[in-house]
């Protein structure tokens, strides 16, 4: 052996060394909370051992301790989410909770039923992906479809394990978890901006957003995020039988769990185990606003499967909102897409449960009149469900007669067109079809992520365009060109560049964004893709009788009524015809066309049993491509019940009823 060989043998023996012992302290502070050297001393072994590598390039690897702390980067890059982070339902009080144990007894059908209840962490949620072992990759929740790629970012968070402890790890596995930022790491991070003269973040939860989502992983990694996981897959798939054992695996491979957990077998275990906790809530170093129950079986989940937003299998149990007064300033109203007049509440800032809340809603005009509001009145606000601040009360005890009575306007505040209120609703809405703000509001919801998802026609340059009268609807978004943007004020011919490029990109979205994106009432996103599959194009659609769309399943009169009378508009056939002369995709896109059989065209199909070779969301997926659709419940409307094996209480009454059952192999011909 050479000097040169010996010398780097012996400094492959001191770094393997030093990240073993680095490991281990890391695994003591952040796993098991029992650190055995002060911070200090920690310091100095990574600096050893940076020292170390920075000498001997070749050793550095991927899962070294160095490696957790990046460069800067220049933007985010969008992240898509192979299995989209669903959120979850929520209950508020224990009769809710009950309601769901009930409906999964009921689902179960006599099989055993457990439950795990989990901590709800106040953080953003974030998905970890693994190959071999190694962290790859790492994004934020977004909206469960679509979030930001933060994978430097989540190295830097020493509770992230940048290697697994499995000495098989599986190839693939995707860790899915919260990150949040504690207390006592908060309290410090504002102390130092109060000293600095800059602007202090309103609560944890906000601060550990902006971190995760900072350019330069430097500053992340100086803020010390943490993360609790709660579930793992491989693949498109649950990693283990239970989320117990899920959780046990993410414990035993290096990742921080949070111990407050319990394994319930009934709806008075999981009582029990909310009712412990919500004492203990403002002891910890980090927010919770509830307990999260979810199904312990993982075939269970999957049987049970999810609505379009939320899995059936699990909920949040959130705490009893917080409550505090401050005095109410002024009332402004705002003007909404549709034209809605809503009343926001502008009150004397106030700290309530860990957020800083200036503004509250209103709802509408007689939600004032109900309260008795005056300006400058004392009220009692809460956030309900943690989130949204609203008003409860007016303490009229606390009135010293400078108070002063409000009426809701019946002119636009924007236009002041007249804003009319039906007699069946409690909604005013401006009826002006050219006021600025319903222009403003439908072009932004027009290119929002979920729509035609046109990235940069944001709040501020939508206003500029109307304001300069650039723009006057959605469909004048595409006539705009690169020199029009370009010489906006502080509008960089990069930036201007960027965002003709999406503009152009959006016309590929399909009939079912572009009619989630017209703002048709009661059209969401659900009727969106019921009317997209069915009619397959704009024009057939448009060509649609109330009698046609009534008969729908799924559509109700009230659904048909609306997409009929909005086709009967002039001006909608216009702003229609503009779309497809600009060359706007106006029928369903090249994937759903492709995959398109008439065998399932309008057809209804329910899924029960375990399916060996698909996931309940592949087989969903499957169908509704070829036009079918997909239902939670057996009725006589069902066309197919597709079986798999353990089939319960669905396959019994599809037999009572005669509907057509198909085995697993059968489905899988039909596909083929």
């Amino acid at each position: 052996m050479s000097p040169s060989d010996k010398l780097e043998q012996e400094s492959l023996v001191k770094i393997k060394s030093l990240r073993a012992e680095i490991n281990r302290h890391n695994d003591l502070y952040y796993q098991k909370s029992s650190p055995e050297i002060p911070d200090f001393e920690f310091d100095k072994l990574l600096e050893r051992l940076i020292n170390l590598e920075t000498e001997n390039p070749g050793l550095i690897v991927p899962d070294s301790p160095t490696q957790r702390i990046g460069g800067k980067a220049l933007s985010l890059k969008p992240f898509i989410h192979r299995i989209p982070l669903m959120s979850l339902d929520n209950s508020y009080s224990l009769n809710d909770l009950k309601a769901f144990t009930e409906r999964c007894e009921r689902l179960a059908d006599g099989r055993k039923l457990e439950y795990v209840a989990e901590l709800k962490i106040d953080g953003l949620s974030v998905a970890l992906h693994y190959e071999n072992g190694l962290l790859t990759a790492g994004a934020t929740r977004g909206d469960g479809f679509r979030g930001d790629e933060v994978t430097p970012n989540a190295k830097t968070i020493k509770s992230i394990p940048l290697k697994l402890n499995a000495d098989s790890p599986p190839k693939v596995a995707e860790v899915r978890g919260e990150v949040f930022l504690p207390r006592s790491t908060f309290q410090k991070i504002n102390a130092e901006l109060e000293m600095l003269g800059e602007k202090t973040f309103a609560n944890p939860r906000n601060c550990a957003s902006g971190t995760l989502r900072m350019l330069d992983s430097a500053v992340v990694a100086s803020r010390r995020l943490d993360m609790f996981p709660y579930d793992v897959l491989s693949g498109n798939q649950k990693m283990f039988t239970t989320q117990w054992e899920n959780l046990e695996w993410l414990e035993a491979n290096g990742f921080h769990v949070n111990p407050h957990r319990a394994l319930c077998e009934s709806f008075d275990e999981l009582c029990k185990f909310i009712e412990e906790m919500e004492p203990k809530r403002d002891a910890l170093d980090y927010e919770i606003d509830g307990v999260v129950v979810k199904v312990n079986s993982t075939a269970l989940q999957q049987e049970f499967g999810a609505t379009s937003k939320a899995p059936r299998w699990a909920i949040a149990y959130k705490y009893q909102a917080r409550q505090t007064t401050t005095k109410l300033l002024e009332i402004n109203v705002q003007v909404g897409r549709t034209g809605a007049l809503t009343p926001v509440a502008y009150l004397e800032p106030v700290l309530l449960a860990g957020t800083t809340v200036a503004r509250a809603s209103l709802h509408n005009e007689d939600e004032i009149k109900r309260l008795g509001i005056k300006l400058g009145d004392t009220v009692l606000i809460e956030k309900s469900g943690e989130i949204i601040p609203q008003i409860l009360q007016v303490i009229e005890s606390k009135r010293d007669g400078s108070e002063q009575e409000y009426a809701f306007p019946t002119k636009c505040p924007v236009c002041n067109f007249d804003a009319l209120r039906p007699e069946d609703e409690a909604v005013r809405r401006c009826a002006n079809p050219d006021c600025p703000a319903k222009i403003k509001a439908r072009i932004l919801y027009f290119a929002s992520r979920r729509s035609m998802d046109i990235e940069g026609l944001g709040y501020v340059l939508v206003d500029t365009l109307v304001d300069n009268a650039m723009i006057s609807d959605v469909a004048d978004i595409y006539a705009l060109k690169l020199e029009d943007i370009s010489n906006l004020e502080r509008k960089a011919e990069k930036s201007a560049t960027k965002l003709i490029e999406q503009i152009q990109a959006s016309k590929t979205r399909g009939l079912q964004r572009m009619l989630y994106g017209l703002d048709i009432r009661h059209v969401g996103e659900r009727y969106a893709k019921i009317l997209s599959n069915h009619y397959r194009s704009i024009d057939k659609l448009a060509q649609a009788s109330v009698e046609e769309l009534d008969a729908i399943h799924e559509i109700g009169l009230a659904v048909a009524m609306s997409v009929f009378e909005w086709f009967r508009n002039p001006r909608h056939i216009d702003l229609i015809d503009r779309l497809k002369a600009a060359g706007v995709k106006t029928d369903v896109d090249g994937e759903n066309t492709a995959n398109f059989d008439e065998r399932f065209a309008g057809k209804t199909f329910v899924l029960t049993g375990k399916l060996e070779n698909f996931t309940r969301d592949e087989a969903a997926k499957l169908i509704e491509e070829r036009g079918g659709r997909v239902s939670s419940s057996v009725s006589k409307k069902t066309d197919f019940v597709v079986a798999g094996s353990d089939a319960g209480s669905k396959l019994t009454k599809a037999e009572s009823l005669g509907v057509m059952i198909l085995s697993e192999g059968e489905f899988e011909s039909m596909i083929r």
